[in-house]
């Protein structure tokens, strides 16, 4: 592999939905792209509607065109102070509709998909890793059976496992995009290490 050139990682945002007319996950997404990861790494942002249509075509496109090294998904929690790494994606039972007022068919991912699949990067020693670093974050395996848990499983399906759900607070001082971005930029730059250690 040639070393200089820049790796592609896609990081995804949400859009608008209910009361959140500007999605905090999209606007931290956005600073992120500003900031960067280093010099080695290219970041593809992408904002991905509240609709489960359009994310599984969105998902799909990624993985299909752009052939990334991981894609990472960012999503808000309501009700949650900190940022929750997620470890697992479930293929059924989604029932919330969506902006569009509709849910899947028979309320699942990819019929005849596996019922749960798990990211091949270790939310758990992240978390641990991320704590050791003074960040407050908490390993979950239940993304919520909505759009960020939908998004996660079709990302983990496409991607052959190579993606990642991060879920950051909808309010609160975290939940500015100031805090957001670093802290975001932290995380990742930890799971890539972790990516490349798997590698070698």
């Amino acid at each position: 592999m040639d070393a200089s050139k820049p790796e592609l990682i896609v990081v995804t945002g949400f859009g608008p939905f209910r009361q959140y007319l500007v999605n905090p996950s999209w606007e931290a997404v956005k600073g992120l792209k500003r900031v960067g990861l280093g010099a080695n790494v290219e970041i593809h942002i992408v904002e991905i509607p509240v609709c489960y249509s359009k994310a599984q075509q969105a998902i799909a496109e990624i993985w299909h065109n752009l052939k990334p090294k991981v894609a990472i998904h960012v999503g808000i929690a309501s009700g949650t102070k900190c940022i929750i790494l997620e470890q697992t994606g479930k293929n059924s039972g989604y029932k919330d509709r969506d902006v569009c007022g509709i849910c899947p068919a028979d309320n699942c991912c990819i019929q005849g998909g596996a019922e749960r699949l798990d990211s091949i990067i270790d939310m758990r020693s992240i978390a641990k890793c991320l704590k050791g670093l003074g960040l407050d974050v908490l390993y979950s395996r239940d993304a919520g059976r909505y759009l960020c848990d939908f998004v996660l499983y079709l990302s983990l399906h496409y991607g052959q496992r190579r993606a990642a759900l991060i879920h950051v607070p909808a309010c609160g001082s975290l939940a500015s995009p100031e805090r957001l971005v670093h802290q975001l930029q932290t995380i990742i730059q930890v799971m890539l290490c972790q990516l490349d250690a798997q590698s070698i």
